[in-house]
């Protein structure tokens, strides 16, 4: 049987980079897609519109990989979005548009493969946290974003507790800015040497899914580089 992986995000600068080196690694990669995004024209990626606001829709996209014979060994779930804004500057609805886009649908795909991983005996699910969540710092200028993040290192703390007996683990790998084509433009300025470039982060998440990686726990991967 084949490894395969759930992303989500594939589409995205990060989420691109993953699936290319995963698919490098020998993964079929099932991904969640949008409606009116095309799907990937490679053979070896499975994608369909799942609504990841949605935890039954996210359910059931995991039952219908599982029930066709494919075992998922891990979810990379890499959706989300950044806002800035100070408290003076954020209010109840930029708290919620944040923590939909950064948590819930993360939780949402999360859930339903943690009740997978249980049944095949382990698995993995890898997130995304954000430095602003760790910093205070940087935090005090994107409020909700950052508020939203820390729910990432929390639902991880949860997931490895509540999966240390069943070989079920959860990692959060925490990027500074990510070098990609949107971050230089809004940047242009910045040194871009100090960035990380999103093949760095998908050699890490590639790391995580390996046999040693697998020996890790609890674990949070600060991918700063420079910045």
């Amino acid at each position: 049987m084949s490894k395969s992986v759930l992303i989500t995000g594939a589409s995205g600068n990060l989420g691109g980079a993953v699936t290319q080196k995963l698919l490098s690694d020998g993964y079929k990669i099932f991904t969640t897609i949008v409606p009116n995004e095309k799907a990937p024209a490679d053979e070896r990626i499975h994608a369909k519109v799942v609504d990841l606001f949605d935890e039954h829709d996210c359910a059931v996209y995991v039952e219908e990989i599982t029930d066709s014979g494919d075992d998922i060994q891990a979810g990379v779930l890499l959706v989300g979005g950044f806002a800035m804004g100070s408290i003076a500057e954020t209010n109840i609805g930029a708290m919620d548009k944040m923590i939909r886009l950064n948590f819930y649908t993360a939780f949402s795909m999360a859930k339903p493969l943690f009740e997978y991983f249980e049944k095949r005996g382990g698995g993995q699910i890898i997130l995304i946290g954000a430095r602003p969540a760790l910093k205070a710092k940087q935090g005090k200028q994107a409020v909700a974003y950052s508020l939203s993040k820390s729910l990432i290192f929390h639902l991880a703390d949860i997931i490895n507790e509540s999966g240390k007996d069943k070989n079920i683990r959860a990692s959060v790998v925490v990027p500074s800015t990510i070098d990609t084509p949107p971050n230089r433009q809004s940047m242009p300025d910045a040194d871009f040497s100090k960035w990380v470039p999103a093949e760095n982060i998908a050699d890490v998440i590639s790391f995580l899914l390996t046999d040693s990686g697998s020996m890790l726990r609890e674990t949070v991967v600060k991918v700063y580089n420079q910045a």
